[in-house]
């Protein structure tokens, strides 16, 4: 007999943000190409009250890609690679696209 195994994803524990920090992620968010800039612009605005730190780490790690593998990952015509594609950076790419 072989033993299935179920995956049970808990939610992990949101601690509030400092809104500085999250006024300078948006800020930086604003790139000056526009598909990155509604992308984002979206993003934040269905998720910014639910954002914590770790999503703060991983937005500010997807913004030092150049604006145009970040428009190609976000558009999907290219995937994210090794350290791009970690299962909390996929989480990331999937929320960003889905705006």
């Amino acid at each position: 007999m072989e033993y299935v195994g179920i995956l049970i994803m808990l939610p992990r524990p949101v601690s509030p943000l400092c809104p500085l920090k999250l006024r300078r992620l948006r800020w930086r968010a604003r790139r000056g190409r526009l598909e990155n800039d509604l992308i984002f612009e979206r993003f934040f605005n269905h998720y910014e009250t639910a954002l914590d730190e770790l999503d703060i780490e991983i937005l500010s790690r997807i913004l030092t890609l150049s604006d145009d593998v970040l428009t190609d990952i976000l558009l999907m015509r290219q995937q994210p690679e090794e350290e791009w594609a970690t299962p909390e950076m996929m989480r990331m790419w999937t929320r960003l696209r889905l705006v």
